[in-house]
């Protein structure tokens, strides 16, 4: 078999936005952030990284990027959201995986994308981001080759666990270092769950800025 060179340049981004947001009382897509929503941020942060965007959610965002919804119906969670950047992607001329993120997490690595490429030596492997020891599988990079098995899964598997699936298949955690800060280290993944969490995402914003 030859030897297989993912070029970051034509990688699609898909931000997850389609969660119940029962934590947080509202859209966590509508929810503001130093003035502007978590989904500009999240465009913003992924835009430089990715040959397209598109926006995966229960409805169509007003924003101007594609809007993919969930092919699995019934809110299946987080690898139905997964499923659809599968399948979204798998329409893309010369493309063979999609990255995935959360609109949750507003500081996700400037190099995300290309630090997942950089590990992807075959058409069937998938990277996934790990902090402290972590793993952030909802940030991974996804062959769309496997979008009819994950679709498959999905309807079968009763506890639709990530890492259920992540067993399956051959997988490479890529490790993301803490941001330094004048005050402390930040977790690039700290994710907005709750008013709190949004609130203590404030003070990380002012600290970064």
């Amino acid at each position: 078999m030859a030897d297989f060179s993912l070029q970051n340049t034509n990688i699609p981004g898909v931000i997850l936005a389609g969660g119940r947001s029962t934590r947080m009382g509202q859209d966590k897509a509508s929810v503001m952030l130093g003035g502007r929503s978590l989904l500009d941020h999240a465009i913003a942060r992924l835009a430089p990284q990715v040959s397209t965007i598109a926006v995966n959610a229960d409805s169509e965002p007003q924003c101007g990027l594609r809007f993919i919804p969930d092919f699995v119906p019934g809110k299946a969670g987080p690898m139905a959201g997964i499923h659809a950047a599968m399948a979204h992607a798998a329409t893309l001329p010369g493309v063979s995986h999609v990255v995935t993120v959360s609109i949750d997490s507003p500081f996700f690595p400037a190099e995300l994308v290309a630090d997942f490429a950089a590990v992807i030596d075959s058409p069937a492997k998938i990277a996934i981001a790990v902090s402290e020891g972590r793993p952030h599988p909802v940030f991974g990079l996804w062959p769309v080759s496997l979008g009819d098995e994950l679709a498959g899964w999905i309807e079968t598997d009763e506890k639709r666990r990530v890492r259920d699936f992540l067993l399956r298949h051959s997988v490479t955690e890529v490790t993301f270092p803490l941001h330094p800060t004048r005050a402390s280290l930040l977790d690039p993944f700290f994710n907005i769950n709750t008013p709190d969490d949004l609130v203590e995402a404030e003070r990380w914003l002012q600290v970064l800025s």
